[in-house]
């Protein structure tokens, strides 16, 4: 049963290729967007897991687009992330050599940072904000490594300078596995420690039917906060949404913007002050 489905995997991966390299080059934004959530929600359904999606996106302004942070757990996220909606993601470099998946990942618009050069961040920071301000969601993991999914690591803040800069929101998002059938938390997907890919793979596949919860948090709008505090209030946030206490994350967006309108309508400090 495992080896006929990583045969329709390989096939499905083939089917991407495919698209990818006859169809996008004719296909606009939308409709490239309708085939990568339909490829994403595809590869679970071979992968035997199924999708809940908990909350909405909420209107933002426009065509504005939004900065995605969410906790990281497997090399799943991403697809799951785009069975819900495509969001163009920000990944190493090294990924784009990868053979398959590092093509498949520039074709379907990733923005590649070279963690080793720090003048690459400024460039991406530039890169990170136009694309938002096309109206794009651009979605990071702001934790910067794989944990089991039972807590959330503290942020990185270096990317949170593009909303802020941009004047755009930051959208949380809480992930979790859980086993179908019985709502417990599962280790199956976790890509952590030595583990392959292939190993990550085989436990997946091997598995209990495995459900993935994506919860969509509330838009924190950034005014004039340092990009640490963003980054300690989305992962408050993102720490909420991943535990499914999705009434405690709205407070604490609701807290967090609230005090930051506080902060942006305090006067400026006079010389006699």
């Amino acid at each position: 049963m495992v080896w006929l489905r990583k045969a329709a995997l390989v096939l499905h991966m083939v089917r991407g290729l495919l698209t990818c390299a006859v169809l996008f080059p004719w296909l606009g934004a939308s409709s490239r967007a309708w085939h990568i959530r339909r490829w994403s929600h595809r590869l679970l359904r071979i992968c035997g897991i199924e999708l809940e999606v908990a909350g909405e996106l909420e209107p933002h302004g426009g065509c504005q687009g939004a900065l995605v942070v969410s906790n990281h757990i497997s090399w799943l996220d991403i697809y799951v992330i785009h069975s819900w909606r495509p969001v163009r993601f920000v990944a190493k470099s090294e990924i784009r050599s990868w053979p398959v998946i590092g093509w498949l990942c520039e074709k379907t618009g990733t923005l590649f940072i070279e963690r080793a050069r720090k003048r690459d961040a400024h460039r991406v920071l530039h890169d990170i904000t136009d694309v938002m301000l096309q109206g794009d969601l651009v979605g990071v993991f702001p934790e910067g490594t794989t944990t089991d999914g039972s807590d959330v690591l503290p942020f990185h803040a270096n990317l949170m300078q593009a909303p802020i800069s941009g004047g755009l929101p930051v959208l949380p998002l809480g992930l979790s596995y859980v086993d179908a059938a019985t709502g417990k938390p599962t280790l199956a997907p976790a890509y952590i420690d030595d583990l392959s890919l292939l190993d990550c793979l085989n436990a997946i596949l091997k598995a209990p039917r495995i459900k993935a919860r994506l919860a969509i948090g509330p838009m924190l709008h950034p005014t004039s906060d340092s990009r640490r505090e963003l980054a300690a209030s989305a992962r408050e946030v993102v720490v909420h949404l991943a535990r499914g206490a999705h009434e405690a994350a709205a407070a604490a967006a609701i807290r967090r913007n609230q005090d930051s309108e506080d902060f942006a309508g305090t006067p400026a400090p006079t010389a006699t002050s």
